[in-house]
């Protein structure tokens, strides 16, 4: 029976697949995207299979058009069925990647967010450093833990900013994963050497219980 992590983020565009793909690599995880919206370019299956070397499950949707999974879906004349979300099976860890942020529709009805409480699992919300980023971060915080979620903590993707960065934690209340800088010549062992350094896994592996 898979024992599923979620990894969302408090935007798009802001680093999560390569946070995902690093958690996958660190934790022999096998990575699940279940929404794919957007093949034009390298998919976030095949970006994390490149960087992690870790089995990859197929995505349960793969729409064309890159933009939130509701609007991709309908220009294909279809519906995202929530009832098919339902978190796969596999052996040992899986790590189950969003899209965007925590409150992209999935459809007319439902929003990832739904989701996640849906699957109770635990949460890792990734967060860029730049302006703004308190906001989106508190926010999402409160939302996750108005749906019931728990959140394992919360880790930052960019340049350091301590102080914006501890304030999310105060506020939010919330564990400080760490801060993954961003990567040049991205490789899968600069990818696992630079992770390493950077994120705690504890809290992670203590919440997955492994």
């Amino acid at each position: 029976m898979a024992n599923p992590i979620v990894v969302t983020g408090t935007d798009t565009g802001i680093g999560k697949t390569i946070f995902s793909a690093g958690l996958t690599q660190a934790l022999g995880a096998t990575y699940w995207k279940p929404v794919q919206a957007g093949l034009e370019e390298a998919t976030d299956s095949e970006i994390v299979a490149k960087l992690s070397g870790r089995p990859t499950l197929p995505e349960t949707y793969r729409l064309k058009m890159p933009a939130s999974p509701h609007l991709a879906a309908e220009a294909e004349h279809t519906e995202i069925d929530i009832q098919q979300l339902e978190i796969p099976q596999c052996e040992g860890v899986l790590v189950v990647e969003g899209a965007g942020g925590i409150m992209v529709p999935l459809n007319r009805k439902k929003l990832y967010l739904d989701m996640f409480a849906h699957w109770n699992a635990p949460v890792v919300l990734c967060a860029r450093t730049q302006l703004g980023t308190i906001n989106h971060s508190l926010m999402s915080i409160h939302m996750l833990r108005h749906a019931g979620c728990k959140i394992v903590g919360i880790a930052f993707i960019g340049d350091a900013e301590p102080e914006v960065e501890q304030t999310i934690c105060d506020f939010g209340e919330v564990a400080r994963l760490g801060r993954l800088p961003m990567i040049d010549d991205l490789a899968p062992a600069k990818l696992s050497t630079r992770f390493a350094e950077a994120i705690d896994l504890k809290p992670i592996q203590e919440a997955l219980k492994i």
